[in-house]
């Protein structure tokens, strides 16, 4: 690995360096941005000019929210790029994180489609630059076959859902509750910009101290672009694939291909699910209307409990005779669950309709709660799996451009629900949540069923 110099700045031992808490709570603070935004962009976009929104139709809000979503996840190709050959890891972090806290600070100083467009811009590219190479500096903490790697990353992975759980709650309060005011001619007035103002706050905070501290934790970890520490190195990388490399790419290739369908799904949580509890989901508990910002942290909320659950079950099948399941089955399962959780909003549909405009009855909560815990299942045993799966699979010479595959396709993926949720303003939810709900099942049981191909050609010299 080229590095092992860099390593040599940093105490090794049993413990986690103390570097990746660091960069624990500066993923944290990113994530709450984007979570706050995530939660926020299509109320904000659809909640009329004078009650603080913009006043968007709702089908152009739901394509804005698609191209948003899906954009932050193709950035990271050519941020990463440009970090490998130019920048470095901290650089690119750290102008990652001033240019999204200018977006999100831009977005509270205007009240305007052109300031929400020009401050998503920033935190596109912001996020380009620093999505990918927080992620890539926590394994650059670790020797390449360092056993301590694998629960390093779980405690990451915990620094974002802590993120994606609290953002959703503080922006729902700070603007449907806290700064939520009331006109001399009675309308009601939204806080937004407050919630904005707040992720830009969060994204200053994290930067401050990730600036202050790198050095004294992070070692020389980070500093040189990896271009340059394989040049030290005198790796050769233009070595061509092996058929077997091929093998395994091409597996990739195609279970990227389920992932696609797996997001656009899951990714109507912050669109059209959002607009469906917003109107027809009943809100109100023990006499208090709970923020529609809020149900965006119910997801984090299960991964945070249900994480370390099946992380213990994952465990004791590996130490049964049997074995633990193979990757590609836990994500065919996993869009089995995905699927399941719209079925449960059918019978929801069903009773409230799809008529903003004459509705005569609210469902119940729980309706919408426990699609967001089947679709939780179904991002574990996908979406960590999946990460694992390319790390693990991916040919050394391309495992980078491989994972920016792994991520675009997600951007594919978000982009797809956006044009997805635009459709229930004219077709209805009951139609496009049967739809999206019964391909997911569909595609699933396929994943199962090509799932000892798959295994076979991602095998290497041993096992998957």
């Amino acid at each position: 690995m080229v590095n092992s110099s860099t390593l040599d700045s940093l105490p090794q031992g049993k413990k986690h360096p103390k570097g990746l808490y660091l960069l624990f709570f500066t993923e944290l603070w990113e994530r709450y941005s984007y979570y706050g935004m995530r939660a926020l962009l299509v109320l904000y976009l659809t909640t009329a000019f004078v009650s603080g929104g913009l006043g968007v139709d709702p089908a152009k809000a739901l394509s804005i929210y698609g191209i948003y979503t899906g954009s932050v996840y193709f950035t990271p190709i050519f941020g990463g790029w440009l970090t490998d050959r130019y920048i470095g890891l901290r650089k690119a972090i750290t102008i990652g994180g001033i240019t999204m806290a200018c977006g999100d600070f831009l977005i509270f100083l205007t009240h305007s489609q052109i300031g929400l467009y020009a401050g998503l811009a920033l935190l596109v590219i912001g996020n380009g630059f620093f999505k990918p190479n927080i992620s890539t500096l926590v394994g650059e903490l670790y020797p390449r076959h360092d056993k301590r790697k694998d629960a390093a990353f779980t405690i990451f992975y915990m620094g974002i859902n802590l993120g994606a759980l609290f953002a959703p709650l503080i922006a729902g309060f700070l603007a449907e509750d806290l700064f939520l005011t009331t006109l001399s001619d009675g309308t009601m007035h939204y806080g937004f910009k407050w919630a904005f103002l707040a992720s830009s706050i969060g994204m200053v905070t994290g930067q401050i101290i990730f600036s202050t501290l790198n050095n004294k934790y992070l070692g020389t970890v980070g500093l040189k672009p990896n271009k340059t520490l394989a040049e030290e190195a005198n790796e050769n990388q233009n070595v061509p694939l092996t058929k077997k490399e091929k093998q395994r790419t091409t597996a990739i290739l195609i279970l990227a291909c389920f992932v696609v369908f797996f997001w656009a799904g899951f990714e109507q949580a912050g669109s059209s699910f959002t607009l469906y509890t917003k109107n027809f989901i009943d809100r109100e508990v023990f006499g208090y209307t709970i923020p529609v910002a809020w149900f965006q942290s119910v997801n984090p909320l299960f991964i945070v409990i249900l994480a370390p659950i099946l992380s213990s079950v994952w465990l004791k099948l590996s130490r049964s005779n049997r074995g633990d399941l193979n990757m590609t089955t836990k994500m065919g399962i996993g869009m089995i669950l995905l699927g399941l959780g719209f079925m449960i909003l059918i019978p929801a549909v069903m009773q409230t309709g799809s008529d903003e405009q004459n509705i005569t009855v609210k469902a119940n909560l729980l309706f919408i709660v426990f699609t967001y815990l089947l679709h939780t299942l179904g991002e574990l045993f996908l979406s960590p799996v999946g990460l694992s799966l390319v790390s693990k699979v991916a040919p050394v010479k391309i495992a980078s451009l491989l994972m920016g595959v792994w991520m675009a396709a997600i951007g594919v993926a978000s982009l797809l629900a956006g044009q997805l949720a635009s459709l229930t303003a004219t077709l209805g939810y009951l139609e496009i949540f049967a739809v999206i709900g019964a391909t997911a099942i569909i595609l699933g049981f396929v994943l199962l069923v090509i799932s000892k191909k798959l295994v076979l050609m991602m095998r290497e010299e041993n096992h998957t």
